[in-house]
């Protein structure tokens, strides 16, 4: 079981402090903080800067699928800022930002349901950083299996973080590494399912997209992610491009 953080405690704010935290809660300062350092990547929304999530986030209405409004445009844009895979920061919590915020609580230890409440608004204030295993030249791919999730590492750094679900005990995705042996860009019926722009690393292994990515694994046996998330990385990684899988 995946360790949950406890609630950030802050020490009083100053007059300024607060003032700043007053203008993000209502959406007229935009959050920035160390995680935005990492250089644009290709089919990924990015910002210029982002500061960290100040005391006011903490006190916002709870977000879920479905929410609107400014303080969904703050939180789409912490989660870009720390490389989450959000899509368009357009003030809409829709699929993609849902599947960020979830493969945000994993990273972070927190419960995996997509809403955004006072744990989560404190951890974004003070998140984990991850960082990749491996460095390459370039991009590379990996998936960590323990926390359900898909780092697009390049140079050594995490430059996008996807929401993923890999294989159930019954059927486990390989460990190894590997290299994206062939591609297609499709869909392709497989025997168990349809995979979409799969990615294959390992005989029929392939990491894809799929309409349903649950918080826990449930493929038979590759990596899936989101559709739009695949959409997203497709231009980036090629044949060739390194894959780690591991626990």
């Amino acid at each position: 079981m995946l360790p949950v953080r406890p609630p950030t405690t802050h020490h009083p704010a100053s007059r300024a402090a607060l003032g700043m935290a007053l203008l993000v809660a209502a959406g007229l300062a935009v959050p920035v903080g160390p995680a935005s350092a990492a250089a644009p990547v290709t089919g990924a929304t990015t910002v210029t800067s982002a500061a960290p999530v100040t005391l006011a986030a903490a006190s916002q209405s709870v977000l879920r699928q479905g929410s609107k409004g400014t303080a969904v445009t703050t939180l789409q844009r912490r989660l870009t800022a720390l490389h989450y895979d959000v899509g368009t920061v357009d003030g809409d919590f829709g699929p993609s930002t849902f599947h960020a915020v979830v493969a945000f609580q994993k990273v972070n230890g927190l419960t995996r349901d997509g809403i955004v409440g006072p744990r989560t608004w404190s951890a974004l204030d003070r998140p984990v950083v991850p960082k990749p295993k491996y460095t390459h030249p370039g991009y590379s791919v990996e998936a960590n299996l323990t926390k359900q999730v898909l780092y697009l590492a390049k140079n050594g750094t995490v430059v996008r973080v996807l929401d993923a679900s890999s294989g159930k005990a019954s059927t486990p995705t390989p460990t190894g590494n590997y290299t994206v042996q062939r591609r297609i860009d499709g869909w392709r019926q497989s025997d168990l399912g349809l995979l979409w722009r799969p990615n294959y690393f390992y005989n029929g292994y392939a990491v894809h997209g799929a309409t349903s990515v649950p918080a826990y694994p449930a493929s038979h046996g590759c990596v899936r992610v989101p559709i739009p998330a695949m959409n997203r990385l497709w231009s980036t990684i090629r044949v060739g491009t390194p894959v780690h899988i591991y626990r």
